[in-house]
């Protein structure tokens, strides 16, 4: 049986059976940067897969981040008359909408109180039905005996 003796030099630089301690630094950095390679290629390989979920997603982080930051001042004395603007153009656009969308149900005779009416008809006539059903349930059962 032979013995393998490491010797006080090579004790001392880590030399052996494992390699120096310069060889196995090397060997982790080879191994890291194919780890980060391979990383990139899969994240440029998913970005030509789907560019749109990609570009989704960060729109979702910048929004994310945007939100966590605070507004300055003159952040916001800058946009203090875009969103005065913005909120008077929606509140026309939602009066017009609904205006429009009330008077064209009347049109058609779609009132709330016929709404109404019809709910109340339709539920008479669910629970008729049900009625019905049931009693003709118990009418089989009472002819099987």
């Amino acid at each position: 049986m032979t013995e393998t003796r490491t010797s006080p030099d090579q004790q001392l630089t880590g030399e052996g059976s494992r390699g120096t301690a310069r060889e196995r630094a090397i060997e982790a950095y080879d191994r890291a940067r194919g780890s980060v390679a391979g990383a990139g290629r899969k994240a440029g390989n998913a970005l030509e897969a789907a560019p749109l979920i990609a570009l989704a997603g960060g729109l979702a982080a910048g929004a994310l981040i945007a939100s966590l930051l605070p507004r300055t001042q003159a952040e916001t004395k800058a946009l203090r008359p875009a969103s005065r603007r913005v909120r008077k153009a929606a509140r026309a656009a939602f009066e017009a909408a609904k205006e429009t969308g009330t008077e064209r149900l009347n049109e058609l005779g779609l009132t709330r109180d016929k709404g109404e009416e019809t709910i109340r008809s339709l539920f008479q006539g669910v629970t008729d039905a049900a009625k019905a059903s049931g009693q003709a349930a118990v009418d089989a059962v009472k002819k099987q005996r």
